[in-house]
């Protein structure tokens, strides 16, 4: 009796699948070319290209068993998008969770794919068309800018629907997606364009490109006297927070509200020649900039967000030179002036600013505020951004979110639908000085499924290991205020509040 329970648990336990992984490779799809479909045995994953040492030895130990689908997919001649599906052969939540990328992309998402996995989901990544970090692809390949700026992830949204459909023998019950800067851009740009393909979106710093780099490299670089050292850079830090960080009421070492941050850098200027400890006047001067908005020289208008006080031990990503931040620096090399060899340093902030502007130079820019038909079958939009970033400025992620808003009939209206989140002292996606993790996944997953809108979500900070601090992160523009008691480290003792 004891040895056939042990077999009939054994056999509910073996997942009934459609399809075995291995007959995947001979799926047939539209402007697809399936190379590989293997079962990839727990903890046996072997990144391409990783030489097994360092951070990344053991980073799939954990890993379960997976069906892993490699494909081409080529929807214009000139396109050579390469996509990896990922499918647990147990556990299975029913669930797609697609993944996003960083920069210019050009590589899968691995690391991404294993967390999604580990969590029960499929998951698919691309790596956009093309290969290595670089814009210079997209030099005289339109189809291929055209692939990077969204195709390929409307396109790998097709076909993982359908090989989970092939593989399990039932479509995704649920679709997500998961991303973070290029990745919050493409969560986005399938809101807008494709509002049908998901249900749930996370849209970490979305990196709608601006010349932002070219902004602060005027600044900072044009002019060997305008250079601020970045051994400067803690200096500029240590007086922003004495100038705001006292602004919500308790001195945790962190400002929870930039926008309402009136730091002058005038107050470290030198009073004789140049010091470690102080700015010379063309240093206030270029400091000032970074903190401003862009302005068209010959109209006055406001051109777009620079970054926030807070962010200055990030400024080494913009501003250590010697030339503008490469991400931006690509943009306008291979995609607005379409020329290599093209000398940052003769931008004109009004006609280069109009030409970046047209359609063709903007077509991967996810900023259309118009999100009604995703709302309109209950899609939920989780965007989040840490105002300590300096590769995308939080205060462009603000100026969507108010576009959605004042499209659609007010922050109100939109707020079943759109949530947006900032994190004091978080860096790009990431890391810094303020709690900066966060289980956006599962805040996300309450939302669709459950119904429940987050209200607040409890991020962490750690030294060595060990969780230092937790706070609540709120709503926009609710921001998280001390209650008056109680350790500061502890996230139970702040209240979400207007500001």
């Amino acid at each position: 009796m004891r040895n056939s329970l042990l077999i009939l648990a054994s056999v509910i336990a073996t997942p009934a699948f459609a399809a075995s992984c291995e007959s995947l490779a001979s799926l047939t799809l539209p402007n697809t070319t399936i190379t590989s479909a293997q079962v990839v045995p727990a903890g046996q994953f072997s990144q391409p290209g990783a030489n097994g040492k360092g951070k990344g030895a053991n980073a799939y130990k954990d890993l379960p068993e997976f069906c892993r689908v490699a494909a081409t997919l080529k929807p214009s001649s000139d396109s050579d998008i390469k996509v990896e599906f990922w499918l647990p052969t147990s556990n299975w939540n029913k669930k797609l969770q697609s993944v996003g990328n960083g920069g210019w992309a050009g590589v899968i998402s691995y690391s991404a794919l294993a967390d999604a996995v580990k969590a029960g989901y499929a998951s698919a990544s691309t790596d956009t068309g093309h290969v290595g970090g670089s814009g210079s692809f997209a030099l005289e390949h339109p189809e291929q800018l055209t692939d990077f700026s969204w195709r390929s992830e409307h396109e790998m949204t097709l076909k993982a629907k359908a090989v989970v459909q092939a593989f399990y023998g039932s479509a995704p019950r649920l679709s997500y997606w998961n991303g973070c800067s290029t990745g919050g851009r493409q969560g986005l740009k399938e809101a807008q364009k494709f509002p049908d393909d998901y249900d749930g979106i996370i849209a970490g710093a979305p990196a709608n490109r601006t010349a932002i780099s070219l902004w602060i490299a005027f600044a900072v670089l044009k002019d060997p006297a305008s250079y601020i050292p970045p051994a400067k850079y803690p200096v500029i830090h240590q007086a922003a927070l004495a100038a705001c960080d006292l602004r919500d009421g308790v001195k945790d070492g962190l400002i929870e509200d930039p926008t309402k941050c009136k730091f002058d850098p005038k107050v470290l200027l030198c009073k004789n020649g140049d010091g470690p400890t102080c700015l010379t006047a063309p240093q206030v001067d270029s400091a000032k900039k970074i903190y401003s908005s862009a302005i068209n020289p010959r109209t006055g208008q406001v051109l777009f967000p620079s970054l926030a006080p807070g962010s200055e031990l990030n400024w080494g990503i913009q501003a250590a030179g010697p030339d503008p931040s490469a991400n931006i620096y690509d943009h306008f090399k291979y995609v607005v002036f379409k020329n290599p060899a093209w000398d940052w340093k003769t931008f004109d902030f009004d006609k280069g600013i109009a030409l970046a502007e047209q359609p063709e130079n903007a077509a991967m820019n996810a900023t259309d505020p118009n999100l009604k038909s995703f709302f309109a079958h209950n899609g939920k939009l989780l965007i989040y951004h840490g105002w300590a970033d300096s590769n995308v400025s939080p205060l462009n992620t603000i100026k969507y979110y108010k576009s959605v808003a004042d499209t659609l009939g007010g922050a109100s209206k939109v707020s079943n639908n759109l949530r947006l989140f900032f994190e004091p002292g978080m860096g790009h996606c990431g890391g810094g000085e303020g709690p900066n993790v966060f289980d956006k996944v599962g805040a996300l997953e309450q939302w669709v499924e459950q119904g429940k809108a987050p209200e607040k979500i409890i991020a962490s900070h750690s030294t060595a290991g060990k969780v230092d601090r937790t706070r609540p992160l709120c709503p926009y523009p609710q921001v998280a205020k001390y209650k008056g008691s109680g350790s500061i480290d502890e996230a139970a003792n702040f209240a979400c509040q207007l500001p």
